[in-house]
């Protein structure tokens, strides 16, 4: 899975001519979700396919997708649950400062003195007030992805961060 990046999951079917929904796991929804644009799909249970857009709507933020071949609400259904993914060769290039969420995950925190606060294992929330979810030896702790206190080495798989005071005192165990 390293060779490539989960941009959506297909939610349910919409209508009764075919189409899916889908949630998004990409910052880029128009990018990837245009008409013509193949995506390779994990169906539930493992098997992969490529899938090819026909058409393209959004609805509450969200794409509404004809796709090559599927017709009916009946051959639909079978992608409920389908991972959605791209080549890595396709990543958007991002503004300096912002980062993929699975370049950070697995990352080692530590503090600017060298105190191991655990490994990046989720990150939540949007762009510009995301935060990191770390567990660790003292339990989880939520730091905002803020450049004024989280120093990221992608290369080096590893965050350095200088919380203020009390940070890490609210939660996990830092007490």
């Amino acid at each position: 899975m390293d060779d490539r990046v989960l941009v959506g999951r297909v939610a349910r079917t919409h209508g009764n001519r075919g189409e899916v929904i889908v949630n998004l796991d990409t910052d880029f929804p128009e990018t990837r979700f245009r008409q013509g644009a193949r995506l390779l799909a994990t169906l539930p249970g493992g098997k992969e396919e490529i899938l090819e857009i026909t058409s393209v709507r959004f609805h509450a933020g969200r794409p509404i997708l004809g796709l090559s071949g599927v017709n009916s609400i009946g051959e639909a259904e079978r992608f409920a649950g389908t991972e959605l993914w791209v080549p890595m060769s396709q990543q958007e290039e991002l503004p300096t400062g912002t980062y993929y969420h699975h370049q950070l995950l697995g990352c080692e925190v530590v503090t600017s003195d060298g105190a191991v606060v655990g490994r990046v294992t989720a990150v939540e929330g949007e762009l510009g007030t995301s935060r990191l979810v770390v567990v660790g030896g003292r339990g989880e702790v939520l730091i905002p992805l803020a450049s004024e206190m989280c120093n990221v080495n992608v290369a080096a798989h590893r965050i350095v961060v200088t919380p203020p005071e009390g940070l890490l005192e609210l939660n996990g165990d830092w007490r």
